[in-house]
């Protein structure tokens, strides 16, 4: 095996600030893992719902993007009127009650190509990074005040990565079950 051929399990940090840098490698790491489950995908299961009252593909993607935009955007940052997330994330997390009752199923986010979802996720990351890359390691761990709760940008990251994981084993899992014919 040569040195070009070798895999590297390294956390490259992508900030000037190393500790930053290295949960922001962390987050790419779990989004190449994402993107791996992906192939042999193919456009069939992007919008397949199994019997069971399970997501697709499609709206698991549209839920990691929305999710990661929502906790940058309103946890990290405090700025929960971002307009550039708004227009990439136009429909709402959960489909809405029926009977007075919240149904929990996420919104069904049908009728998209795969390159729609993978390309609403690449610009959800994208501005995270761009926001998350310039903190300083003070910054990253200053707490902030919501109402409900007290969060830092550490433990926003460290709940995506754990959230994106989750969702990765199911689409893993659909992939895996989708009618062959």
């Amino acid at each position: 095996m040569t040195g070009s051929d070798r895999e590297r399990l390294i956390l490259e940090p992508l900030a000037d600030d190393p500790e930053v840098g290295r949960w922001l490698a962390a987050l790419q790491d779990a989004r190449r893992d994402t993107l791996a489950e992906l192939r042999g995908g193919t456009p069939e299961m992007v919008d397949w719902y199994p019997a069971a009252p399970l997501n697709s593909i499609g709206s698991l993607l549209y839920h990691i993007a929305l999710v990661e935009a929502s906790w940058v955007t309103e946890e990290i940052l405090e700025d929960p009127e971002s307009p550039e997330m708004a227009a990439l994330l136009p429909w709402p997390d959960r489909e809405p009650p029926t009977g007075g009752a919240s149904s929990g199923h996420l919104s069904r986010i049908d009728s998209l190509r795969m390159d729609e979802h993978l390309a609403r996720l690449e610009a959800v990351r994208r501005y995270a990074l761009d926001h998350l890359r310039p903190m300083s390691n003070d910054e990253f761990h200053r707490a902030r005040t919501l109402e409900r709760y007290d969060v830092a940008p550490d433990w926003v990251v460290h709940h995506l990565l754990q959230h994106e994981a989750e969702h990765r084993s199911h689409i893993a899992w659909l992939r895996d079950t989708f009618p062959k014919s």
